[in-house]
């Protein structure tokens, strides 16, 4: 049986205590504490996007033979070698579950914002599911166009799914499911350890002499590689969207966070969010450390895959952890005026969107071998300076934007296909610092 519980109003998890007394104006604190709300999802935001940069980089390059697991080269210089430490242990399956985690933050304010505006449950989770649906047709055309990693249509795919099973659940709900699914990864990841170490300890050949993962970038013909990118992606997506469960796990963190405005108040929060930083980036880290040993050929008795689950499993609480390092650095950036650096950031993070499919754009027809080739060309930290680059000409666009009082283009489309002129539902301006308030009545009954 269900038990029927109110969930969490908006005043309650987003906004501190009204201020008494005669006189109301904020507060420096208060102000602080404002701004903080108003930065810290977006400058996460803008600073995952140069992880994403990095870590979909490797697959634009071709012409070099790669390992099984990864798209890094087994051979290189020393630069390259020295690139590759730093990615698989703090970059690689690092930066996709911190996307997750922050898209999963932004269904939830999303939600919120439409029941401060005065519409149903009902109405909200509708505008959800639009939109869910249209970030997964934004995906397949992302995905054949330009980037078979397209990762807005696997999130779309967990979001119809999160969106339908679990948005009111209850936290307890939550939680006990987090839990059990992140047991399952673990528990895969082990079994895959176990396995890979018998194979190893009996001498099965399990990989064959030219296993690896097929490099669609290194293909001439624009009309193939788009058949390859969308049969690829199609598997893709859904397997890393929702049978990886570390974006289902991702999300569902970030539902319990969002509704106690954890990013928007991290000063308010500062002990969790120092600890689940500290524990997450070391567990994250010591996995990619034994991903990074097994790279350098220390397992070489071993399947190349023994750690594979483990290192990807261990990817998911380093993206909550670089989540809460954000929030941090956010905390610390609102005690002042934000300078350059702050104000660009937050305006990549207000167009994480544009900004996904902007990189892209300068990725495949430069790097790609239907394109100028440049990927058969440049070495691997080569390619890292180029994601650099990259990464910053889109701050560029973004601050350009921010500075004409524009949303980026892929937001305006996705809002217009989202939000129907006669929909109750729609898109609510939030003054800057400020947190939508809604009363309890507003919100809809939790299902346990």
């Amino acid at each position: 049986m269900r038990a029927r519980t109110s969930i969490p109003s908006v005043d309650a998890v987003t906004t501190s205590p009204a201020a008494t007394g005669p006189d109301d104006r904020p507060t420096a604190t208060a102000q602080g504490r404002a701004r903080v709300r108003a930065i810290a999802p977006d400058l996460a935001r803008g600073l995952m996007l140069l992880l994403i940069a990095l870590a979909n980089m490797p697959w634009h390059l071709f012409g070099r033979e790669t390992a099984l697991t990864s798209m890094h080269h087994v051979d290189g210089s020393l630069g390259d070698h020295a690139w590759q430490a730093i990615a698989i242990v703090a970059v690689d399956g690092r930066s996709y579950p911190l996307f997750a985690f922050l898209f999963g933050y932004g269904i939830w304010q999303l939600y919120r914002r439409q029941l401060a505006a005065g519409a149903t449950s009902r109405e909200a989770r509708r505008l959800l599911r639009r939109r869910h649906w249209w970030m997964l047709a934004f995906g397949a055309v992302h995905a054949a166009l330009l980037w078979v990693g397209d990762i807005i249509g696997a999130y779309g795919l967990v979001g119809l799914l999160v969106g339908w099973i679990f948005l009111e659940r209850r936290d307890r709900t939550i939680v006990v499911w987090a839990w059990i699914l992140g047991a399952l990864l673990v528990l895969g990841a082990a079994a895959t350890a176990v396995m890979g170490v018998l194979a190893g300890a009996l001498g099965i050949d399990v990989e064959g002499d030219d296993a690896a993962i097929p490099s669609i970038a290194g293909i001439d013909s624009y009309t193939a590689s788009i058949l390859a990118r969308l049969g690829m992606w199609a598997i893709v997506a859904p397997t890393q969207g929702v049978l990886g469960l570390v974006v289902p796990i991702a999300i569902l963190l970030a539902i319990l966070a969002a509704r106690h405005g954890i990013l928007e108040e991290p000063e308010r929060h500062r002990t969790l969010l120092t600890r689940v930083a500290v524990a997450g980036v070391a567990i994250g880290w010591a996995g990619g450390l034994l991903a990074l040993a097994e790279h350098l050929g220390s397992f070489d008795a071993l399947p190349s895959w023994t750690f594979s689950l483990m290192h990807v499993a261990t990817g998911l609480p380093a993206g909550v952890g670089y989540a809460a390092v954000f929030a941090l650095v956010a905390a610390r950036m609102a005690r002042r005026p934000l300078g350059v650096v702050g104000r660009s950031l937050t305006a990549v993070g207000k167009r994480s969107m544009t900004s996904y499919l902007v990189q892209s754009v300068l990725f495949a027809p430069v790097l790609s071998a239907w394109g100028l080739g440049i990927g058969g060309v440049l070495t691997e930290w080569q390619g890292a300076l180029y994601a650099v680059g990259v990464w910053l000409v889109t701050v560029a666009v973004a601050v350009a934007l921010e500075r004409a009082g524009r949303p980026g283009p892929a937001e305006t489309l996705l809002r217009r296909l989202a939000y129907p002129a006669d929909a109750r539902a729609r898109p609510t301006p939030v003054a800057a610092g400020a947190a939508p308030a809604a009363s309890a009545g507003a919100a809809a009954d939790a299902r346990g």
